[in-house]
């Protein structure tokens, strides 16, 4: 019989999907951008720099999540 120790933190696996989330967020974010320049080209600056502030704020929110990964490590 194989036994299979289970090692680390459940503030792992939170952090795992935590980065899963912000993965999806930012192509789905980046996707929007795409369909609304092929749809208005004339509006390519002002969805560009929303896309950024929008990227900005998710990935802070990854990084928010490893720390806390971190921080809740027993």
């Amino acid at each position: 019989m194989l036994a299979l120790e289970v090692t680390g933190n459940v503030a792992v696996l939170g952090y795992g999907l935590a980065a899963i989330g912000s993965a999806i967020g930012v192509g789905m974010m980046f996707s929007a951008v795409i369909n609304g320049t092929a749809r208005q080209p004339e509006a390519r600056e002002t969805l560009q720099s929303i896309a950024w502030i929008g990227f900005g704020v998710v990935e802070v929110l990854a990084v928010i999540g490893i720390a806390l990964a971190f921080v809740f490590r027993v």
